[in-house]
């Protein structure tokens, strides 16, 4: 869903940076997966297209912060 957002913080040797992957149209979403010592982050279409992947090494990854939107709530009447 669009805002969706994974924060990643990286060891970069003397200090860490921070990177973000946000899904930045309706419809689209934000996906994680660790593989092989490597950490993939994702936005994906409704239909599962990839569209970009940022990809981190495990060892190096500090933090991984996940931030869906808030959904609201459908109150039953």
């Amino acid at each position: 869903m669009k805002g969706d957002r994974v924060e990643i913080v990286v060891d970069a040797g003397d200090t860490t940076r921070t990177y973000e992957v946000i899904a930045t149209r309706a419809g689209r979403r934000v996906e994680t997966a660790v593989r092989r010592g490597v950490v993939e982050v994702s936005e994906v279409t409704r239909n599962g297209t990839v569209v970009r992947t940022a990809r981190f090494m495990s060892t190096r990854v500090l933090a991984l912060v996940e931030q869906p939107v808030p959904r609201e709530v459908e109150q039953a009447g």
